[in-house]
């Protein structure tokens, strides 16, 4: 009997995938900055920019999965709630779903992320073992601060767009919670390396 080995999982090279990651926020962003020059009044011009983050999300999925035929997790997650609370927002004109999408994002991500651990599973480790080799203890204490992380996004998301104007929420969305995520995820750089798996480094 001959037995099939399990193609191993395609990978997008990491250009394309920040493209594709990026480039519905940075649509976004354009609609919302330009929107005007085009004949759309300022108080529109939320909506238009909301109708191209929910079209650019859904092409940026549908060529992720046609080059891998597979679609991660969060980017999956975070995309479904794009199309629902953005439909939504063109559908009853209000702009208060898809100001509340980030809090509805994080806010899940991070309650699943510490409901995991509190049963006992570090579900970060089912998202990024292919990314990271960690000891059982590194993969429970780097889900714990992402987790903590996420919750702290979503009470900043809801304190940004209940006291700001829109253009500030826009801005705080494209330019504030990409760059706090960045910096926050280069500062797990010192748990990542104390708690490498030692047959990793073999």
């Amino acid at each position: 009997m001959q037995i099939e080995s399990v193609p191993p999982h395609r990978h997008l090279p990491p250009l394309l995938k920040l493209v594709l990651e990026m480039g519905p926020l940075v649509l976004f962003f354009l609609g919302n900055a330009y929107a005007e020059r085009f004949g759309v009044s300022p108080d529109q011009k939320l909506f238009v920019a909301t109708g191209l983050f929910v079209a650019a999300t859904v092409v940026a999925l549908a060529i992720h999965y046609a080059l891998v035929r597979r679609l991660p997790i969060m980017p999956l997650v975070s995309g479904v709630v794009v199309v629902v609370f953005g439909g939504l927002t063109l559908l009853l004109q209000d702009k208060t779903f898809i100001m509340v999408k980030p809090t509805i994002v994080n806010t899940l991500f991070g309650v699943v992320l510490l409901g995991g651990l509190a049963f006992g599973k570090s579900l970060l480790s089912v998202v990024l073992d292919s990314m990271f080799a960690l000891t059982e203890e590194g993969w429970r204490k780097l889900t714990f601060r992402w987790g903590l992380f996420f919750l702290a996004l979503a009470v900043l998301n809801e304190v940004v767009w209940r006291t700001q104007t829109e253009d500030f929420w826009v801005n705080f969305k494209v330019f504030g919670i990409m760059p706090l995520t960045v910096v926050f995820a280069l500062a797990q750089t010192p748990l990542l390396t104390r708690y490498e798996r030692k047959d990793a480094e073999a």
